[in-house]
């Protein structure tokens, strides 16, 4: 009804923004800017209009975004003197060269400049942006080693320093996605469990709460509790709808659409995936691996071809679809162009030393060696990747390779291996609920168990192979460690099948097919 002070305006700007009141806030932050600039406050005026932009930008209101940071650049023109909205200015310069441009290199340089600006007015926002924009770049050009490091720094400057909360939630959701993006799970689960105390302790917080709903469901999905998994997405869509037009949207839909789709819910998981596009977020590799699944194979294969040549010169967004890229060509029987992608991958997951591209790296050499013919040779990396996934305790992951490796085994006439890898796949399957890849256990067994010899139970060659060297029923049953009328049954149920009358007999048997 009045007018408020300078200090109630910032005040009611940002209580409003966090709250989820967007009107209010940019009404608010408007005033703030038009007080501060009557003070002659060119500074604060030219600082809160760029924050104002950013507002607008998260809200999905680009032009008037745009607006404000025209203003901003006319008001700090207009002043001789220097002042720490210049370093604010920068910011948009820099991300343009990072996001739009991919120009990595540039981007690093003005984010420097930006971290000059802010030690020179000691600015706590704009030396957390410079950290941010630094560590960003230097992980677009590969260099995580650096780069990551300085992703720490912003988080403990987050965490001690006087940061307001505006900056405070973009950098966590900023480091947790650029640790995403490289693939180091580790750090992007331990700053997800940080910013989700962060948004617990603030229980009407309307920003960034999406956004670690959708982190926290990537993290439950990786461990295998899917379930869990889906109800912090779809709480998270709820609580994006709530809201205004917020972009994470598209990143919530995505997961949706993931989750859809390993459990087999195809037509539920193309809308989400259709409505992830239309928020503007990518829609591969998903989209792509679930048209292979629902034999659409040549749209597959367009879509992830397109989604691989898009990320042309960007090592880190390849990385996120060459695996699917890979799972695609070999369907169709490029394995030229999968064992291509095979060595890229090779070179980037050393590049990032990152354990999850390793396993996704060797998962898709051993499949590219087990497509060619060469299943001996695809055991070492499928067994390495294995090893990979189960680190990272990703039973789904590690269930897939078992798939492979039980391939490659049935390849090398190893049949009781190839059982027992089946079996293991099928338990884990089976607790997530991943009914596609239960189907192609179920596939892979009926494979199986036609190319075992005569038919025989795992178990029933075994008996074959011991009575085929003259052992008695009894030393039969003490190798084995079974009784000795479970030998027996186990002999009647092999004469049946072999239509043999003796045990002479069924030894002939053996050693004509090349079971002892």
């Amino acid at each position: 009804a009045g007018e408020l002070a300078v200090a109630d305006l910032e005040r009611l700007g940002v209580a409003a923004h966090l709250s989820g009141h967007g009107d209010v806030a940019t009404d608010a932050l408007e005033r703030l800017h038009h007080a501060l600039l009557d003070r002659g406050d060119v500074d604060g005026a030219a600082r809160w209009a760029v924050w104002l932009a950013i507002i607008l930008f998260q809200q999905g209101q680009h032009a008037r975004g745009g607006g404000w940071l025209s203003r901003a650049h006319r008001v700090v023109g207009e002043h001789d003197g220097d002042v720490a909205a210049s370093g604010y200015l920068l910011v948009p310069v820099a991300l343009q060269k990072l996001d739009g441009e991919h120009d990595a290199e540039a981007a690093l340089a003005v984010f420097r400049q930006v971290a000059e600006v802010a030690a020179r007015f000691d600015d706590p926002d704009l030396t957390t942006m410079g950290l941010l924009g630094q560590g960003q770049a230097l992980v677009a050009l590969g260099d995580v080693e650096r780069g990551l490091p300085l992703l720490d720094e912003v988080m403990v400057t987050v965490t001690t320093s006087d940061v307001s909360p505006i900056m405070a939630g973009l950098a966590y959701c900023a480091v947790i996605l650029a640790c995403r993006d490289v693939f180091d799970l580790r750090r992007a689960q331990e700053w997800t469990e940080q910013l989700s105390r962060w948004c617990d302790d603030q229980e009407d917080l309307r920003p960034y709460r999406g956004q670690c709903l959708v982190h926290r469901s990537e993290i439950l999905q990786l461990h295998g509790e899917w379930a869990a998994a889906m109800a912090e997405v779809d709480q998270a869509c709820d609580h994006l709808a709530a809201g205004s037009r917020d972009p994470v949207m598209g990143m919530a839909r995505y997961q949706q659409g993931e989750l859809l789709r390993l459990r087999g819910e195809f037509g539920r998981a193309e809308d989400a995936y259709r409505e992830a596009g239309a928020w503007g977020h990518t829609t591969q590799p998903g989209l792509a691996l679930l048209w292979l699944a629902t034999g659409r194979v040549e749209d597959a294969v367009t879509a992830v071809r397109d989604a691989v040549d898009d990320r042309e010169g960007d090592r880190v967004r390849r990385a996120r679809v060459l695996g699917a890229f890979v799972e695609v060509m070999l369907a169709v029987g490029e394995s030229e162009a999968a064992a291509a992608a095979t060595d890229e991958l090779d070179t980037i997951s050393d590049q990032l030393d990152s354990t999850y591209l390793r396993a996704v790296a060797r998962e898709a050499r051993g499949a590219v060696l087990g497509a060619s013919g060469q299943p001996e040779a695809a055991l070492p990396p499928l067994r390495e990747a294995w090893r990979s996934w189960q680190s990272l305790d990703a039973p789904y992951e590690a269930a897939r390779v078992r798939l492979r490796v039980a391939r490659a085994c049935r390849g090398l006439g190893d049949a009781d291996t190839a059982t027992s890898e089946l079996r293991a796949a099928r338990d884990v399957f089976r607790r997530l609920g991943a009914a596609p890849a239960l189907t192609e256990v179920d596939e892979l067994t009926a494979v199986t168990d036609a190319t075992r010899p005569g038919g025989l139970t795992p178990r029933e060659v075994e008996v074959l192979r011991l009575v085929a060297t003259g052992a008695t029923n009894r030393e039969v049953a003490e190798s084995l460690v079974i009784s000795e009328k479970t030998v027996a049954r186990h002999l009647s149920n092999m004469f049946q099948k072999l239509d043999v009358a003796s045990r002479a007999a069924a030894t002939a048997w053996a050693y004509e097919h090349d079971v002892v």
